[in-house]
């Protein structure tokens, strides 16, 4: 029997990144084995591209990172959509307030 796919604590992951991560047993037993916040931070990472080739380039990034033993998406500040904390200043200043100009 499949495992049941694990997603983050805010986000749930797309149809094409739960497919990209269940093609490769090896990849797939990497992503079950993260921590929901660390499912959380790629799937919001993923989330945020803008055009469709940025997130097909995410999503196999995702694959690579985690065969690399990552446990969170490199480069990434962090999910702003989590309530179980407040953003960090760096958060709050370049991703929060610089959306609203």
């Amino acid at each position: 029997m499949k495992s049941a796919f694990l997603h983050g604590i805010v986000h749930t992951a797309g149809d094409d990144m739960r497919l990209a991560l269940q093609a490769d047993p090896d990849i797939f037993a990497l992503w079950q084995a993260l921590t929901p916040i660390g499912r959380n931070e790629f799937i919001c990472w993923v989330e945020d591209a803008k055009q469709p080739k940025t997130r097909a380039r995410r999503i196999e990034r995702t694959c690579e990172e985690l065969l690399e033993g990552k446990k969170r998406p490199c480069c990434w500040a962090g999910c702003i959509h989590r309530t179980d904390k407040k953003p960090s200043a760096w958060q709050q200043a370049v991703l929060i307030d610089g959306k609203r100009n």
